[in-house]
């Protein structure tokens, strides 16, 4: 790669990329004059001195280094850690300057790639901005040169771990024990085989997984055990692929309640759950009203998981039927265990790979009237190809990714003939570019 000049040169930022990074053009009488360059820790608004970090053949980019004139939308982050660590990027944006920011990232999306455009844009859900954050996956690095084991989050250059004392948006009783996670590996005779840490809490229990390339000795073992005693984390163990984890001691039931619906999910270590508690009741109020379930009417529930929204579904369509579709199948065993223990037998429950040819599986054929769909990043392009789209009577769409969202809704808009309700933002990743957001599509009308 072709070395380039690092002088610190004056940048006028002229808008917000999608991962959080200030937009700008390098000034008259520059090399790259006029070329795209995205500016780490700048705003809308903002003048900055700029050293250029990276080259490519569409855009460049750069790191700031002194705010020269500040938009009146910053702030001062509250982590120590921010600049450096990956996490977060948008600590120093005013909160409701960021939910704006996420708004208009989906509303551009939209139209750009799905060239479709909502005739409402919901009011977006927010709730608490720090503290929330209860599943997620630490990364462990023995540093040589410091004489120390990190334990954190990557770096904002993904090459590096962050050597974090704390987290602000992870919960508290583990975002502030950082420093002592990591003392515990750094002590640890494995500390060098340890690779990972998960974490993932319930109502009532906070988990830790530790992954572990070697055999752990009978000190290491004991060691971690007092550490979860000590700080009241169960402790669980990984020496392999996922079906391997296995607690430490005793094991210890992982579960929280959605008190609304009068649920209860349990769950094991690495399952998928939403990161933030408090922000997953209000969107799954929001998914079920705008859903708007009718009196006996047929629900179908795909990429359900543990039955996040299918459960409550199930407790407000009592007299009709809901079928959740999920493709792990340890999630559809532990979705089904779940109908049981809250005494649901209005549920049903199926194993399938939604990306693959579903012609033969029946649940397929068994028409529904209501369609919910949470896929991953990805999107659900392949499994709204297959649905028989024409006898729902409502579409509703969460997303954890604006560009899978707009290209599935330009299929579903410009193709199969819906329209496009509703749509809106969901904070669930406060202080983050992490865009979570909800659709509401109706059918083409009948003549």
């Amino acid at each position: 790669m072709a070395r380039f000049d690092q002088t610190p040169t004056t940048l006028t930022i002229s808008d917000l990329s999608h991962d959080g990074r200030g937009v700008a053009r390098w000034p008259q009488g520059h090399p790259q004059a006029g070329k795209t360059v995205f500016v780490a820790g700048a705003l809308p608004g903002e003048t900055v001195l700029a050293r250029q970090t990276a080259r490519s053949r569409h855009f460049d980019e750069a790191q700031t280094l002194e705010v020269l004139t500040a938009s009146p939308d910053r702030v001062v982050p509250r982590c120590p850690h921010f600049g450096t660590c990956g996490g977060c990027v948008l600590q120093h944006l005013a909160e409701d300057r960021q939910i704006a920011y996420k708004q208009q990232v989906l509303l551009d999306n939209l139209q750009r790639i799905g060239h479709v455009a909502p005739q409402q844009v919901l009011p977006p859900l927010r709730a608490e901005a720090w503290g929330y954050r209860r599943k997620g996956r630490l990364s462990v690095r023995r540093v040589e040169k410091k004489d120390k084991t990190l334990v954190g989050f990557r770096e904002q250059d993904p090459r590096f771990v962050a050597d974090l004392r704390e987290c602000h948006t992870v919960i508290p009783e583990l975002g502030l024990k950082l420093a002592a996670l990591g003392a515990l590996v750094d002590g640890l005779a494995a500390r060098r085989d340890i690779p990972q840490i998960e974490f993932i809490a319930g109502d009532d229990a906070i988990a830790l997984v530790f992954r572990h390339l070697q055999p752990l000795s009978e000190r290491d073992r004991a060691a971690l055990a007092a550490f979860g005693q000590e700080h009241g984390f169960a402790i669980f163990l990984q020496p392999g692929g996922v079906d391997s984890v296995h607690p430490l001691t005793d094991d210890v039931p992982l579960a929280f309640r959605l008190p609304q619906w009068d649920v209860v999910l349990e769950f094991r270590p690495l399952d998928f759950i939403q990161v933030n508690a408090r922000l997953n009741e209000m969107m799954i109020a929001r998914a079920l009203d705008l859903l708007e379930v009718q009196p006996g009417e047929r629900v179908l529930d795909l990429f359900c998981g543990l039955g996040n929204f299918t459960l409550p579904l199930a407790r407000v369509c009592r007299d009709g039927q809901v079928v959740g579709v999920e493709g792990d199948t340890g999630l559809v065993a532990r979705a089904r265990h779940n109908a049981r223990r809250n005494g649901l037998d209005n549920v049903q429950f199926h194993a399938a790979d939604l990306a693959q040819d579903l012609a033969g599986q029946p649940w397929l054929k068994a028409g529904f009237d209501r369609l919910l769909l949470d896929p991953a990043r990805a999107g659900a392009i392949e499994v709204l190809r297959q649905l028989p789209l024409n006898g729902l009577q409502r579409i509703v769409y969460v997303s954890c990714h604006p560009g899978s969202l707009a290209r599935d809704a330009g299929f579903l808009v410009n193709d199969a003939g819906w329209t496009l309700r509703a749509a809106g933002v969901m904070d669930m990743f406060p202080h983050t570019a992490h865009v979570e957001s909800i659709a509401v599509f109706d059918p083409p009308r009948r003549r």
